[in-house]
């Protein structure tokens, strides 16, 4: 092994040097292999010993990872190699394949340039498969496929040559339907992967061999002799063969794109700003001489030196020192302190990293995810968009009120680190609400909490999280001032599902929208370019048009009405559950003329009770999460699962069989199974059940559970049980 310090050297020396690098992120669903796989390249770069790699599990350096071995948050090292004779960087991303924790692939989609997609052939193209493979085309990372766990075929399906070569050869094709499917259209074909390209290998990252086109060229092989030696169990002469670090370098370096080929055309798809600027310009260059363009993509806390910001740089050369704007606080320069790179669990200081790289910035205040980062105010990069959204809650508070404060700076960190936690306070309760994509991501926020932050705490059970929408058009509904001296006129309608979708996928941008740009994003959604035009807030998939002609002293008071609106989308008025889909627009207005008597105390409460007595008339209904299982079973239990699934009112969306294996996948509302799901598949199977789930919308409660639903949440949340009436909100 080299020392670390060593390792860092020589890769400084190389960084400026496009065409030897890759930045890459390791990708798949949950237990196929990416950290065993990770670790064979750790060893071939020198950091960790050849016969612990597989054990290690290096990246997995979070002690609550090691526990699980699982996973949980993506892990960022930057290796030199040595491929023919020349140097190279690979700075890679190992990253979750817990649904839970999507997120975290979902960000580091951004850094990266190419992927690595890990693939079980016994289990083949799995929900999360699917999802992160969805997540690096949006983001125009080029893929190639490693499908792991090989051996599989051979000492548990008991597969012959010729059937395993079909089974291979299927899964290749399953995995080229998907990128054809999610590519960027000019890349559809040319990114498909083949094993005639030398862009898949087949091989077990455990018992660390591989096999490719280029393997066995190089070392004179055949995948019958490869056969040969799994079945005679001969790992020695498979890793002498078909060496795992060997195979899955050479795709990285022959088929994943250095940051000269693919900025030059991830730029245009990431960055809406000027191309022909001299920021422009210099992003799709990767010039390291023209001034410091990046975007964060993670942000970790260490208990030394606060809170690290990791970066993607696009053109410029950042330093100890470099003074830059966050797109966050663009009114405020700030400095940064230290640059380092990332060597799994360690951060190395070095002088300098130049542009095509990955840095470790420390000094910078209330960064964010999602950051621009610029020594000049350019266009902030595109919003990083989460497709997950929380669905269970629980409240959380310190078992000791006087480690509340530490309580909140604790959850302030962990929300940083991963944006998709919501944290919010309890007006009534005082308790803190936090909100995550699952059980277990909860479960993992609390163990930290407990460990690392060391903050002793209490937790409810799982709650699930709701939504209010409306089905129908209302209104106009007339909001008053607590004074009287002021009115506004409100309708509400749904808002149009193509719409709702183009929010959710990242089209349209939350908050006001800005310039000609988010107009024509509203129009190509199917919206009416007058509505468009007129569109003042967009707010947890709501938006707010001014659609009043000549009123006075409205502009003076619409900071106010939009915090009003964002108020009412927030807390809806039906059970105090989050407003989704609603398109409202205020078509008139009467406002007294002395300022006096239209301050933020007036115009809000006139805004928000108008919002709650138009929403209210109209008829509020309520969404529920629902979750797409996957389950495997033996074909034995098929009926019982089939009796399970539907007793929790489940809908069954297929059921396919391979040999004595069936795969059942249905749709299930997440209140049916955060509670004693695993308990009864498990009792219904012996144990045997298999089951993966991923986040799959809001969809209507029925209709005979919503007065039921709404009752338990409203006296939850320590309201009246009875739901208002519009006109509570009206007089």
């Amino acid at each position: 092994m080299v020392r670390k310090e060593t390792a860092v050297e020589e890769i400084t020396k190389i960084m400026t040097d496009l065409k030897r690098i890759r930045n890459v992120a390791i990708i798949a669903h949950v237990h196929h292999g990416k950290t065993t796989l990770t670790d064979s390249l750790l060893a071939r770069a020198g950091l960790i010993s050849k016969s612990v790699a597989g054990d290690v599990l290096y990246t997995n350096y979070e002690a609550i990872e090691k526990d699980r071995r699982m996973t949980i948050k993506s892990a960022a090292i930057s290796l030199g190699f040595t491929y023919n004779n020349q140097d190279y960087i690979i700075n890679l991303i190992d990253t979750p394949g817990h649904v839970d924790f999507g997120g975290h692939v979902t960000r580091s989609m951004r850094a990266v340039d190419g992927v690595v997609l890990v693939v079980d052939p016994v289990e083949g193209i799995m929900p999360q498969t699917e999802t992160v493979l969805r997540q690096s085309m949006k983001e125009k990372a080029k893929p190639v496929l490693f499908v792991n766990k090989t051996d599989r075929l051979l000492t548990e399906l008991r597969l012959t040559p010729e059937q395993t070569q079909e089974r291979l050869g299927k899964l290749i094709d399953d995995v080229n339907k998907l990128i054809e499917q999610y590519a960027p259209i000019e890349f559809a074909q040319k990114w498909k992967v083949s094993v005639a390209a030398n862009s898949v290998a087949f091989g077990s990252a455990a018992k660390k061999w591989a096999i490719s086109k280029r393997t066995m060229e190089t070392h004179k092989t055949s995948f019958k002799r490869i056969f040969e030696l799994t079945a005679a169990g001969d790992e020695k002469a498979l890793q002498e063969h078909a060496p795992i670090d060997e195979t899955v370098l050479s795709m990285i370096v022959e088929h994943l794109p250095d940051p000269t080929q693919a900025q030059e055309y991830r730029i245009p798809h990431l960055w809406h700003g000027d191309l022909n600027t001299t920021e422009g310009k210099a992003m799709l260059k990767v010039d390291a001489k023209a001034k410091m363009n990046g975007v964060i993509f993670g942000i970790t806390y260490d208990q030394h030196s606060g809170e690290v910001a990791i970066a993607r740089i696009f053109s410029g050369d950042i330093k100890k020192g470099t003074e830059m704007y966050l797109s966050s606080r663009p009114d405020t320069l700030q400095r940064v302190q230290q640059v380092g790179v990332f060597m799994g669990p360690e951060r190395v200081l070095v002088d300098h990293i130049p542009a095509g790289n990955i840095a470790a910035l420390i000094g910078l205040r209330d960064a964010n995810v999602g950051d621009t980062i610029s020594e000049e105010r350019i266009e902030p990069f595109e919003q990083i968009t989460h497709y997950s959204k929380p669905v269970v809650t629980k409240a959380i508070e310190a078992k000791d009120s006087r480690d509340t404060t530490k309580l909140i700076e604790a959850l302030r960190e962990l929300s940083k680190e991963d944006p998709t936690i919501e944290v919010r306070i309890d007006q009534d309760t005082g308790e803190h609400l936090v909100s995550g994509m699952g059980e277990l991501h909860l479960e993992i926020i609390e163990t930290k909490l407990k460990d690392e932050f060391k903050v002793p705490i209490i937790s409810s059970e799982p709650i699930v999280v709701y939504q209010e929408t409306i089905e129908k058009k209302a209104g106009p509904v007339e909001g008053k001032s607590p004074n009287k001296h002021s009115k506004f006129y409100i309708t509400v309608e749904p808002l149009p599902a193509s719409v709702v979708e183009a929010i959710d996928q990242g089209a349209i941008k939350e908050g006001k929208p800005k310039g000609q740009v988010a107009v024509e994003a509203l129009i190509k959604a199917g919206m009416e370019r007058p509505i468009a035009k007129a569109v003042v807030d967009i707010r947890n998939r709501n938006i707010l048009v001014d659609a009043t002609k000549g009123v006075q002293y409205l502009h003076e008071v619409m900071e106010l009405l939009i915090d009003g609106f964002e108020e009412a989308v927030k807390d809806g008025p039906y059970a105090r559950e989050k407003v989704g889909g609603v398109l409202a627009s205020i078509v008139d207005a009467t406002i007294h003329e002395d300022p006096v008597h239209r301050g933020p105390a007036q115009i809000i409460p006139a805004m928000r009770n108008g919002m709650y007595a138009a929403l209210l008339t109209a008829g509020v209904v309520m969404l529920e999460p629902k979750q797409n299982f996957t389950v495997n079973i033996p074909q034995d239990y098929l009926s019982d699962i089939i009796t399970l699934l539907q007793g929790k009112r489940g809908v069954i969306n297929s059921i396919t069989q391979d040999r004595e294996q069936v795969t059942i996948i249905a749709k299930m509302p997440v209140s049916e199974v955060i509670k004693s799901f695993s308990n009864d598949i498990r009792g219904a199977t012996q144990g045997r059940a298999i089951w993966y789930q991923e986040f799959a919308g809001y969809e209507k409660l029925p209709t005979e559970l919503q007065n039921k639903i709404v009752r338990e949440i409203r006296k939850r949340k320590g309201q009246p049980e009875e739901p208002p009436k519009p006109q509570q909100f009206m007089e």
